[in-house]
């Protein structure tokens, strides 16, 4: 249907509310902006959607979430009236309008009978995990966009085993979603019965308590917490999200000495002391560093808005704070883990750690040292949940810990996605564990880089805009997945995987199928070690290139990747 005509029924549609006829009125001249909002529906993909805050078809706004909760609702009585009873637990961060897409869902779930258990309170992806497999919930519903800019909001959907939904459960629930024509003729039960309506359950407090006390088990270096985590020095921001109570919550309980950086503490949907509220960019940990540099702290924590992503800062040689790539948080955490593992006669004997195969192959020689598996998965936490999964099922297969190269941290199976909450413990445990052993984590770094080869990781995005952005993304992996590379600047290629066929191809010709397919990714494999992997970004208009270049020292590996991002940008081009 035409854009303009769209356009022009939701503003005839009495559904529409007054304040939205405005914002819509307010645009009525600018045809580019009425096309974008209702030129197409906002995605719904296997990690459900995400957009910019607005009116239309195409942005994050209460009829496109009820819109989408009701696709999820039809899906769940599909599966009978016991799914139903189970019911769904529905999540929000600190966002601009989370808690308003919050209370929408919950109102369309309960109008289609769906019991519901909310959230009192802003709180992190990783307890809506654990809360959907605690109550043994059919689904999970977290409003949320992660680590995106303030402009955006999102709606992420969760499956049973508190992993992302899978890909197969949401090609169902977007056929549902796409039968919903009339966006503003969703039913709902009344706002106002809400909170005292039957179907309706709130986790508060109590249920915080639960999680931190889960948590809390997982802990490895108990002692040395005892002897040292009031002496430590922490520094942490939530940069304005949910993580703050159930962090600090967890560090006192421990016993771990901690300061928070007051400007950032309280919710705040402007994110109004940073560009951009992730924990992965030097600007938005520049407050802790300065707290730090104040009071002699040693390590800066911080946590995005939904708490499933963890940034770290350490002193290096010099004194110096330097932002630790998730790369190397993931080595270093993979490390301790399996050393403390060992320390106490802990290790499985079938004990694996989970890794994207975009993340630094660096943890590879890791692994081999301490006689685990290494396990890679698509790009996406689901898929480390995935294995998880099938470990329980198949009784074969422990779980120590799953990372992502995107500061994206997991270790127990209380929860199946991200938990920055329970990598800021294991992380200053860690940091307690060395120094009281008289090294920095700093060291512990070099020692790894000295042992095992200098790795330098690095995360290339190239933006897209307008409504042929996903496609365009498509074409240029298309076009470098029909091209046959066998150099790239005098660096040698030996293999291609084709993550979309699910074929390797050698430098000789020759090809085998691989365990994954079906995703649209191309990854070089280096001679020199390492990797180039292109891919679109499944949540956000953005095309990523992933390099990963070892070499005898930092410099000569900083270089290689300097020089093969200059040569592939090129072959883009």
């Amino acid at each position: 249907m035409d854009y303009k005509k769209i356009y022009g029924e939701w503003l005839k549609d009495d559904n529409l509310a007054p304040v939205d006829k405005k914002e819509l009125l307010n645009i009525a001249e600018d045809e580019k902006e009425i096309e974008y909002r209702f030129g197409a529906s906002l995605q719904f993909g296997t990690a459900g959607m995400r957009g910019l805050i607005g009116i239309g078809t195409n942005m994050m706004n209460v009829y496109t979430v009820k819109r989408a909760t009701k696709g999820l609702a039809e899906y769940i009585k599909t599966l009978g009236k016991s799914a139903m009873q189970r019911g769904v637990v529905v999540s929000y961060d600190t966002r601009k309008n989370s808690d308003i897409f919050a209370m929408a869902t919950v109102s369309v779930l309960l109008a289609n009978g769906i019991k519901v258990r909310i959230f009192k309170n802003p709180s992190p992806v990783p307890m809506l995990s654990f809360a959907v497999r605690t109550f043994n919930a059919i689904a999970g519903v977290m409003i949320t966009a992660s680590h995106n800019p303030k402009e955006y909001n999102g709606y992420k959907v969760y499956g049973e085993d508190g992993a992302q939904m899978s890909p197969e459960a949401t090609e169902v629930v977007v056929n549902f979603i796409n039968a919903v024509e009339n966006y503003l003729a969703v039913e709902t039960a009344p706002y106002n019965e809400i909170k005292n309506a039957k179907g309706v359950k709130t986790l508060g407090d109590s249920f915080v308590k639960k999680y931190v006390k889960t948590l809390l088990k997982l802990s490895l270096s108990k002692q040395a917490v005892k002897n040292y985590g009031a002496k430590l020095k922490i520094v942490y921001t939530p940069l304005h999200g949910t993580g703050y109570v159930p962090v600090t919550k967890l560090l006192t309980k421990l016993g771990i000495n901690y300061s928070v950086v007051e400007e950032q503490v309280k919710p705040d949907s402007e994110f109004s002391t940073v560009q951009v509220p992730n924990p992965e960019t030097t600007e938005a940990m520049t407050l802790g560093v300065n707290l730090a540099n104040e009071i002699g702290a040693d390590v800066v924590f911080g946590t995005d808005p939904d708490s499933d992503r963890l940034g770290v800062a350490i002193r290096n040689d010099n004194g110096e704070f330097i932002n630790l790539s998730g790369n190397q948080v993931g080595v270093l955490l993979t490390d301790y883990v399996l050393k403390r593992l060992k320390e106490e006669n802990a290790m499985p004997s079938d004990g694996a750690i989970i890794k994207s195969f975009v993340s630094t192959g660096m943890v590879k020689p890791v692994c081999e040292d301490y006689g685990v598996s290494l396990i890679e998965v698509p790009v996406g936490f689901k898929f480390i949940g995935e294995k998880i999964k099938q470990f329980e099922q198949s009784g074969k297969g422990s779980f120590l810990f799953g990372f992502e190269e995107s500061c994206g941290y997991l270790r127990g199976t209380h929860a199946r996605d991200k938990d920055a909450v329970v990598a800021s413990m294991l992380f200053a445990e860690m940091v307690c564990y060395y120094a009281y052993a008289g090294v920095s984590v700093y060291s512990v770094l070099s020692s790894l880089y000295k042992k095992h080869g200098y790795v330098v990781d690095k995360t290339v995005s190239i933006g897209y805009k307008g409504l042929s952005a996903m496609s365009d993304m498509a074409k240029v992996v298309e076009k470098m997945r029909s091209t046959t590379l066998t150099e790239i600047d005098g660096f040698k290629i030996v293999a291609t995987r084709d993550y979309l066929s699910g074929v390797k191809t050698f430098a000789n010709g020759e090809s085998e199928k691989m365990e994954i397919s079906g995703v649209n990714c191309v990854y070089y494999e280096l001679e020199v070690g390492g990797f180039i992997c292109l891919r679109p970004s499944g949540t956000e208009p953005k095309l990523k290139i992933y390099y990963s270049v070892s070499g005898i020292d930092e410099k000569s590996a900083k270089n290689s990747v300097e020089k093969l991002i200059d040569a592939f940008s090129k072959l883009l081009k």
